[in-house]
């Protein structure tokens, strides 16, 4: 826990605090702030510019931008959470799970995970929504099967030089469970390298969902989301060339806070998670366990990117 309470002293952590608190008292109550009616419709006030009735202006059907912001901000960070949410379920435990999985489970895992890794997030998300129905649920779930392999590998990546760590060999040969070895020695140590891997998933994540909703997949009209209004503003450029500013603003400031968190978090724990660089619990100092080419393997496939 000594890593996560250093990352918070960076002022470039507390900035990146603030903006995702905003984001989500946005994403919690936006449809309460919202000034007027998102849904509702005024062909007199059509593709209105700023002004004191309306703080963003109108769009092609005179519904007010401001309005249809706020009550959309839900629906696009609720996604991305769901999204990393069910990758988490999936990915954390099954690769805590493959320390004592043995050679051949070992092998089976990463091969699935692999398979996995090679299927293109957008397309496949659109597959399972023409399968399941065009919903949002169906669309991220879809996500997060894709994304559950690089939980996978970056929590087996980060386990596996504390799997071998003489105190962890210790607790064993006394008697001490699987579930109490990874409770006590291995998760508290994990659990940074799990929360920069999720703040930089659901960047991504945040990114994904609002392609497809530009898209049209996962939301129908005329529910506002950011990637859907968007989409519909760049269709009036020439009438309002400022119009697609606001929601492609808010996108770009939610996933740079999360990854100015995550990197925050990254570099409190630089000596945690180098390899063999996890403190003995009894010394409180790295411990001197030597990696194995199979470890330092992990780790480089880990490290990869999702495409």
């Amino acid at each position: 826990m000594r890593t996560l309470r250093r990352a918070w002293r960076p002022t470039s952590a507390k900035v990146a605090l603030l903006v995702l608190l905003a984001i989500a008292l946005l994403a919690a109550f936006g449809g309460w702030l919202a000034p007027h009616d998102p849904l509702a419709q005024n062909p007199r006030n059509m593709l209105r510019g700023p002004g004191p009735g309306h703080l963003l202006g109108t769009d092609y059907l005179g519904r007010d931008v401001l309005s249809r912001l706020l009550e959309g901000s839900g629906r696009s960070v609720a996604g991305a959470v769901e999204a990393v949410a069910a990758a988490m379920a999936v990915g954390v435990p099954t690769g805590l799970a493959s320390l004592w999985m043995g050679r051949v489970g070992e092998w089976l895992a990463q091969r699935a995970v692999d398979a996995l890794m090679t299927l293109p997030f957008t397309v496949f998300a659109i597959a399972v929504v023409g399968a399941l129905g065009n919903g949002m649920h169906q669309a991220m779930l879809a996500l997060g099967v894709l994304y559950a392999p690089l939980f996978f590998r970056m929590t087996r990546a980060a386990g596996l030089s504390l799997r071998h760590a003489q105190y962890v060999e210790s607790a064993e040969l006394f008697g001490a469970s699987v579930g109490r070895v990874l409770r006590t020695h291995i998760w508290s140590k994990v659990l940074p390298t799990v929360i920069v891997t999720a703040a930089h998933a659901l960047a991504t994540c945040l990114l994904v969902v609002s392609s497809l909703t530009f898209l049209g997949v996962g939301v129908q009209p005329p529910a506002a989301t950011w990637g859907g209004m968007l989409a519909t503003d760049l269709g009036f450029l020439t009438q309002q060339i400022w119009a697609p500013v606001f929601p492609a603003a808010l996108i770009v400031i939610t996933a740079g806070a999360l990854n100015l968190l995550a990197d925050a978090v990254r570099d409190a724990g630089a000596d945690e998670l180098l390899p063999g660089g996890a403190p003995d619990p009894a010394t409180g100092s790295p411990a001197a366990t030597a990696e194995s080419p199979d470890t330092t393997k992990e780790r480089a496939d880990a490290a990869l990117p999702v495409v």
